[in-house]
Formats: C-alpha cells, sequence, structure tokens
C-alpha cells in the first residue's frame, strides 16, 4: 500500500531555491533514509511531509486514515508531568475506553435491565465489540510496551514518578522519541533520531525499528545505524532527489558505479561527436562525400547530447599535522577520581590506563558514565578528587569539545581562527577556512549565527591549526554530514601522533580505533581492536562466563559452598517463576476461550431469551475479564522479574 506519494515537489526561501522537482514514495514497511549534505534540505523536507512546513509546488498525496508521527531533531518533552504520566498520555484514548468498558459491565450487571431485552441485547453487542477492538489495540498491554520503551531508552534506573522538567536536554529528547514510538503511526519520520543516545540504546533501537510494523523515514549521520535499518536511500543533491535500492554502504557503491557509467556514456559520446564534426568538417565541401558529410551532420543535429556527470559536491579538504614528535609514553592515568562536590556521588573512581605514542582509543560507556568529564579532567579543565595524570615528553594537546563552548560567538567567523594566529595573513586564513568550506561572505558570519555543521568545522580548523601530537577528541563527529565524516575520518587515519576520542559513531569507531576502552563505573576495560572487535569479545567473554558460572573453585571451598547455594536458590526460583508463568499463559488462554464461548452462547436466541441464563454469562465474563486483567499484571511483573540475558 501507498502510504504517501510527493510529486515534483519544489520549496523556496525568498530566491532561494532548496528543494525543487522533488520526487518520493512511501509504501508499508519501508525503511527509507534521506541523505545529503548539511543544507541539502532534508529537515525542511521531513517538515513539509509532516504538515508542519508549506510548500511553492508539487503534490503530496496521503490517505486521510494513514497516521504520522513527527520527530524533530531538536525536540524535547517540556512538561510538569512525571514519565509515567506521560507515557499515559500516548494511550489516553485506551485508557478513556477501558473505563467505558467498566461503565457497560456495571449497566449490564442491572437486574432492571433485564426486563428490556432489545436494550439489553443492544448493550451486550455493544461490549462486545468494543472489547475486541479495545484489545486489538493493545488495551491490555500498553503499561508493558511504555516499560519496555523506557527501558530500552535507558531509563531502567530511573523513579518513574520523576517530574520531566528536572531532566537534562538528552534525557527529555529521549523521552520525545519514547512517546512517538509509543504511538505507533502509520509512517514514523525521524530527524537525527540518534542524538543523545548511547551504544547500548543505538543498538535497541536498530532493533525496535526492525520490527515496526510501518514504515521508517529516517534522516541521520549515523552509517552503521542506516546499514542496520534501512533498504531504501533517497539523496538530495543539487536541491533534487534520487532514489537508491539497498542501505547506506550500497548506496555509496551504486553511486560510484553510476558515476563510472556515465562518465563512460559521456566520454564515448564525445569521441562520436569529435569523430562526425572532424567527418564533417573535411569532407562537406568535396562532391564526392557531401552527401555522406551531410547525413553525418543530420545525425548530429538529431543526438541527444549526454551532459557531463555531476560528481560530488564541494567536500572540505583538510589534514592534521604535528609539530613535533612525543615521547613514547603520552599518557599515564592512576587512580583517578573526580566528584562536583563532597556532598555529591563520584563521577568516577580509581580509573587507571596507559596511553603510547601511536595509539588510536575509543572511550565507550553508557551515558552518564563520566566519558567527558574524565576528557575534561585530562586537559584540566577540572581538577581530579584523587588520584594523578602524568604527560609525557613534548606531549602537546589539542582538544575539541563537543559543545564548542570554546568558540567565542560575538566573533566573525574570520576573526575567531585569526585571533589565534595573528602572524598568519589575511589571505592565508581565508585559504584555511575555504578548505572547511566557508568561503567568500561566509567568513564575516558571527559565529553565534553559524549551524552546528559550521560550528564544527570551524572548530576542527583551529584544531588543526594547532599541530598538537594529542588528539583528545569528544564526539568530533556530531552535527558534521556524512561527507564531512569521511573527510575527517581520512585526516585522522593520515594522522602522525596519539588519539583518544569519546563517540557513539560506531562506523567511525571502526575506521579510527586501534584500541576500545570501555568506562563503567569505577572500571576500565581495554580491548585490542575495533568496534566489531569489542562487540564480538564482549560477547565471547558473556559466554564464557555463562559456561563458568556454575563451577566451584577450590581455593575457597566455604564460599564456594554458600555461591553454590545461592546459584541454586537463584535458579530454583527462576524456575519457579517460569512455571508460574507458563500456568498463566495457560490461564489466560483458558479464561479467553470460556470468555468467547459465553459471548457465543448469548448470541442463541435460547439463551438470549433466558433473562436469568443471560445475566448469568454476563456476570461470569465480567468476572473473566477481571481475572484475565489481574493475570496480565501478574504476568507482566514476573516477566521483568526474569534475567534479561
Amino acid at each position: 500500500m501507498i502510504l504517501m506519494q510527493i510529486n515534483q515537489l519544489t520549496k523556496q526561501f525568498g530566491a532561494e531555491t532548496i528543494l525543487n522537482q522533488i520526487k518520493l514514495e512511501i509504501k508499508s514497511y519501508d525503511r527509507i533514509a534521506i541523505v545529503g549534505r548539511n543544507g541539502a534540505g532534508k529537515s525542511t523536507l521531513l517538515k513539509i511531509m509532516s504538515g508542519l512546513m508549506s510548500y511553492d509546488e508539487g503534490e503530496i498525496h496521503r490517505p486521510k486514515e494513514v497516521t504520522l508521527g513527527y520527530l524533530d531533531q531538536h525536540s524535547g518533552l517540556e512538561t510538569h508531568l512525571s514519565i509515567w504520566d506521560e507515557m499515559l498520555e500516548v494511550f489516553k484514548p485506551l485508557i478513556k475506553e477501558e473505563k467505558h468498558l467498566r461503565q457497560l459491565e456495571e449497566k449490564m450487571g442491572d437486574p432492571d435491565l433485564l426486563e428490556n431485552p432489545k436494550q439489553y441485547e443492544q448493550l451486550l453487542r455493544q461490549y462486545d465489540q468494543r472489547q475486541i477492538d479495545f484489545k486489538a489495540k493493545g488495551g491490555y498491554q500498553y503499561e508493558a510496551d511504555i516499560r519496555s520503551v523506557l527501558h530500552g531508552l535507558n531509563f531502567h534506573d530511573y523513579d518513574f514518578n520523576t517530574p520531566i522538567h528536572e531532566l537534562s536536554g538528552g534525557q527529555k529528547t529521549r523521552l520525545a522519541l519514547g512517546k512517538l514510538l509509543l504511538s505507533k503511526p502509520d509512517v514514523l519520520i525521524l530527524d537525527e533520531p540518534t542524538n543523545h543516545l548511547d551504544i547500548d540504546t543505538l543498538t535497541w533501537l536498530e532493533g525496535f525499528l526492525n520490527n515496526y510494523q510501518g514504515a521508517v523515514v529516517i534522516v541521520s549521520h549515523d552509517r552503521y545505524f542506516l546499514d542496520k535499518t534501512v533498504n531504501i536511500v533517497y539523496e538530495l543533491s543539487r536541491h533534487q532527489s534520487k532514489k537508491f535500492i539497498g542501505n547506506y554502504t550500497s548506496y555509496l557503491e551504486q553511486k560510484a558505479l553510476n558515476y563510472e557509467q556515465e562518465q563512460k556514456a559521456f566520454e564515448k559520446q564525445q569521441d562520436e561527436i569529435k569523430k562526425l564534426e572532424d567527418f564533417v568538417q573535411r569532407n562537406i565541401a568535396r562532391a564526392s562525400t557531401t552527401k555522406r558529410a551531410q547525413s553525418k551532420r543530420k545525425k548530429l543535429e538529431k543526438m541527444e547530447r549526454l551532459d557531463a556527470p555531476k560528481g560530488d559536491e564541494a567536500k572540505a579538504t583538510f589534514q592534521f599535522d604535528i609539530e613535533k614528535r612525543s615521547g613514547n609514553d603520552v599518557l599515564k592515568v592512576n587512580q583517578l577520581s573526580y566528584r562536583f562536590s563532597d556532598s555529591e556521588q563520584p563521577v568516577f573512581e580509581n580509573l587507571s590506563f596507559h596511553v603510547n605514542r601511536g595509539d588510536r582509543i575509543a572511550l565507550v560507556g553508557p551515558n552518564g558514565v563520566g566519558k567527558t568529564t574524565l576528557l575534561k579532567t585530562i586537559i584540566g579543565d577540572y581538577h581530579a578528587t584523587s588520584g594523578d595524570i602524568k604527560m609525557g615528553t613534548n606531549v602537546q594537546i589539542g582538544y575539541y569539545d563537543q559543545e564548542q563552548a570554546k568558540l567565542h560567538s560575538n566573533k566573525s567567523v574570520l576573526m575567531e581562527l585569526w585571533d589565534d594566529y595573528p602572524h598568519i595573513n589575511e589571505k592565508d586564513i581565508r585559504t584555511i577556512l575555504g578548505n572547511f568550506l566557508f568561503s567568500g561572505e561566509d567568513v564575516l558570519k558571527s559565529v553565534y549565527s553559524l549551524s552546528g555543521g559550521e560550528k564544527a568545522r570551524l572548530a576542527l580548523s583551529k584544531l588543526m591549526m594547532q599541530k598538537a601530537n594529542l588528539l583528545i577528541l569528544d564526539e568530533p563527529t556530531n552535527h558534521l554530514d556524512l561527507d564531512s565524516k569521511e573527510v575527517l575520518e581520512a585526516a585522522l587515519i593520515n594522522y602522525p601522533g596519539t588519539i583518544v576520542f569519546v563517540s557513539h559513531d560506531r562506523y567511525f569507531i571502526n575506521e579510527i580505533a586501534t584500541q576500545v576502552l570501555e568506562q563503567v563505573e569505577d572500571q576500565m576495560t581495554v580491548y585490542l581492536g575495533d568496534y566489531d572487535y569489542y562487540v564480538e569479545k564482549k560477547q565471547e567473554m558473556k559466554e564464557i562466563a555463562a559456561l563458568e558460572e556454575p563451577q566451584i573453585e577450590e581455593k575457597d571451598i566455604s564460599d564456594a559452598k554458600v555461591n553454590f547455594h545461592e546459584e541454586k536458590q537463584r535458579k530454583q526460583e527462576e524456575r519457579k517463576r517460569q512455571r508460574r508463568i507458563e500456568e498463566i499463559e495457560q490461564a489466560i488462554q483458558d479464561k479467553e476461550q470460556q470468555f468467547e464461548e459465553n459471548e457465543a452462547l448469548l448470541c442463541e436466541p435460547d439463551i438470549f431469551q433466558d433473562h436469568k441464563k443471560s445475566l448469568e454469562l454476563t456476570e461470569e465474563n465480567n468476572q473473566l475479564t477481571q481475572d484475565i486483567e489481574t493475570l496480565m499484571e501478574e504476568w507482566e511483573h514476573l516477566q521483568l522479574s526474569l534475567p534479561t540475558d
């Protein structure tokens, strides 16, 4: 089924054309990525699709019954409601319907109603149909759905009664995403949904979207995420769109192949045109060959000439270099702890690791574990509570701040760089900025007015000029479009110094990292490889731990016996819960079957006319409904108490 069709859509802002004759189609279960440079019009297109922005020309067809859900990349919930109550807002119609069903049940239990068989029959049929609809819409599982989504979005350790206005901006954005996912629209439109998500949450979201029962349209700069979730890619380039079948990697391969084929076809035609023109020029005046020359000229006139294929749009071009080489020992962190105040819990404590020259270390871990705080402690912005940090010989640090807090908002782009390097002439500063796609009047823009992507490129230009031999990077790919990420990767791959970086971009980690350093509370674990190796090793370690779990070490028999009995007791309780779950599932199935049989009996004339029997069956069904709800609550509680692995 076609859920939305866009034909020849055009959008202008003043005299500037943003989108021109865009064509796009969304069918049931499509997984679509919209890709393109920052400023290509991706977010604009999503807003137009969602009905939040007008367009100048073209058509958008969408059946009336098709529902849309849109997540803006800058959205976040602003409310004084608690986490749980805000999620319940999605299910207001179901909660209202649940109250109506209870009211109908009370009415059906009224003995006076039996005096009016027609009214009773009408009420019974109404109740039956509404209950079927209620169940089909998830009336008996919406609370379990809320818990599942909040758990997946890393709110499992939170009190669900926490008021949302007390949360951080990133947490509010995650809750906005969760609320949208719970609403289950036919078309889910997501603009940068991976912002503020750690790696575990990203993995959960990939699984959720892959199993989603509607269509999904995504704008994202996370290539790993796109490869896992989409099967169609629309590229926005030079104000127009082009469709590719497959994930993001497939799109890149097809795009390169198409360009190669178009270039060969263009060159072949140019060779043919040149030969025909040469023949005409040499033979048009000769009587013996003029007819052939005229024929060739007609062929040239009728030929549909191919345009030279347009390559990629201009990319940022830069490379990182070093002023001098550091010693072999670059950085030693020993038993490092940090807390913001004496009254607060430590952000992290007793962390130790060692960085050698040439290392490329990716620092990973869940949100809130203190990765950014650790980087700021290393560069001296924060003072450690305890422990020590030792820098090696000739180490020069270059730091990239994900918030670009070190940029001066009141300066122009030109002066932001030139003030740091006043000995370089203006022409060379402009050339450097041009390499980061700031050209002409762009360099006179105020830093305050720049987009996130432009600020990121400006911060990278300042970092490049430092020529530091130790780069400490906090989320360097945030705000960068896919092309800029590729340029940054290439620059870092060829960088001769040492890199320590925090990133949630798994593709970027795979390209850059030679080690993954996992930070979890008060522990650092080193994995000597890229992200894929890290995931594989963690899974392997989990499987080994599971195999070794029942084994008893001989070195401490008394502790082993205690652990054995505790493990035995835990497993007994787990089996007991599992048996109870199976019993509940069977009981629910039996009661639902009994309910349906009663409903069928109530439709039979003999039963229907027997008011006493009808009342008995109705009351039995009311009791069955309550029993099923009670059993469902117990089932959900037991499911949540089972181990997740």
